[in-house]
């Protein structure tokens, strides 16, 4: 049924040089895990858009709403900055791949489950 397919965003400041690659990953793990996952990318511009948006630097991926980077949905620092990762112990411009990996397969799995009336 469209529109109940699951939404990959990536949101992201202008001139960021990070939002690209970003976008390649969340592409490239639904490509391996043969998602049909709807990608957006989003401009975040001004300090109000990154409140409203929740915007927790550049770039962030969130799938169905949610933040794939695990435990961060109480933070409140939402600001236009670039944005770390803190993976396997080292700081990183990307967020895990395995944190993409498992946003996409429990939005998957949560979508067919709805068609099925599960």
């Amino acid at each position: 049924m469209a529109g109940d397919q699951p939404v990959a965003e990536v949101l992201y400041l202008p001139g960021c040089p990070n939002h690209a690659g970003a976008v390649a990953l969340v592409n490239r793990v639904r490509a391996e895990l043969k998602l049909d996952v709807e990608v957006r990318v989003r401009e975040i511009s001004d300090p109000r858009a990154a409140s409203r948006a929740r915007f927790l630097g550049s770039p962030t991926i969130r799938v169905d709403g949610r933040d794939v980077e695990p435990g961060v949905e109480v933070r409140t620092d939402y600001a236009l900055a670039c944005r770390v990762y803190r993976t396997g112990g080292t700081l990183a411009r990307q967020p895990d791949e395995q944190w993409v990996r498992d946003a996409l397969a429990r939005a998957d799995t949560a979508s067919t489950r709805t068609h099925r009336g599960v």
